[in-house]
């Protein structure tokens, strides 16, 4: 049985889990931001601030509102403070690490919590598999800048309570956010469809068609608001490499989902983007 989301945890301080702490604290959601580097949480923090000055200076946001967000935001140092009505992760990519803190935190809310997943290709199914109440498991996948961006998909798993999606979306809608629910399949929806976006720009790359400046600025030209490459950088070309990677094993290495090499080696070398400073394009600091 579901009850009225007042409190909220995001576990995971990196672009995505600042994003939508903002987002929630925005909507006047008491809003408790975790990670295990304390440092990292608090950067966050600072970039949220930015991003609300930036808000006011722009004109889209009120000094009063965002005071009310500062005032909702908090940071826990412990993951034992989380007791809330909702967890957001925005973890690392990883099976494993997602269901491993999904069971700590069942464990200290005692069962009595929605656990949703940011994940953008890893199975709702899957991470809720070894939960005691897997019906409380649920996708809510935002999008990055989870601030800007107006589109949460909500991933329905074989265990989800209708309820449990029902409220989802009625809170993603509190959030002024657009909502999509989607059964559990392979990069859900815009992942899926998405992913050829960067396969196709890569095998363009290596086979030395075009470079990578040329086939932004067509795919620019187009329409496509960033082109391919440049969105790698935003994301981040780890990420981006293993969200192809676990969808190339889950549609059981369908070669129209095979990773590139040229993107592997990038995440090899460490040059995953902006937050790097170096991807397939050099920023400055």
């Amino acid at each position: 049985m579901t009850h009225p989301i007042q409190t909220v945890a995001v576990v995971g301080a990196g672009t995505m889990g600042q994003g939508i702490a903002q987002v929630c604290a925005m909507s006047d959601y008491k809003t408790i931001l975790f990670d295990i580097d304390s440092n990292l949480s608090q950067k966050a923090i600072a970039a949220i601030n930015q991003n609300l000055d930036t808000a006011v200076a722009k004109g889209k946001l009120t000094a009063e509102a965002k005071l009310r967000t500062i005032e909702s935001l908090t940071t826990a140092k412990d993951i034992s403070e989380l007791k809330v009505d909702l967890v957001i992760e925005a973890v690392v990519e990883r099976l494993e690490v997602k269901q491993q803190l999904f069971a700590q935190l069942e464990s200290i809310n005692e069962g009595r919590c929605i656990l949703a997943s940011n994940t953008s290709s890893i199975s709702i199914t899957q991470i809720a598999a070894t939960l005691k109440h897997p019906q409380h498991c649920v996708g809510l996948h935002f999008f990055n800048p989870a601030h800007l961006m107006k589109l949460v998909e909500v991933v329905n798993g074989a265990s989800t309570d209708p309820a449990v999606i029902l409220q989802m979306k009625n809170f993603a809608k509190s959030l002024s956010k657009i909502t999509v629910e989607t059964k559990d399949s392979p990069g859900f929806i815009v992942n899926r469809v998405a992913r050829h976006y960067y396969v196709e720009a890569l095998k363009l790359l290596e086979e030395g068609v075009a470079d990578v400046a040329t086939i932004d600025k067509l795919m620019r030209s187009a329409g496509f608001k960033m082109g391919p490459f440049e969105l790698m950088d935003l994301i981040g070309i780890d990420i981006n490499f293993a969200v192809t990677s676990s969808l190339y094993q889950s549609f059981f290495q369908d070669s129209k989902f095979r990773p590139s090499r040229i993107q592997q080696q990038k995440v090899l070398a460490g040059h995953l983007g902006r937050k790097t400073g170096k991807g397939f394009y050099e920023y400055g600091k």
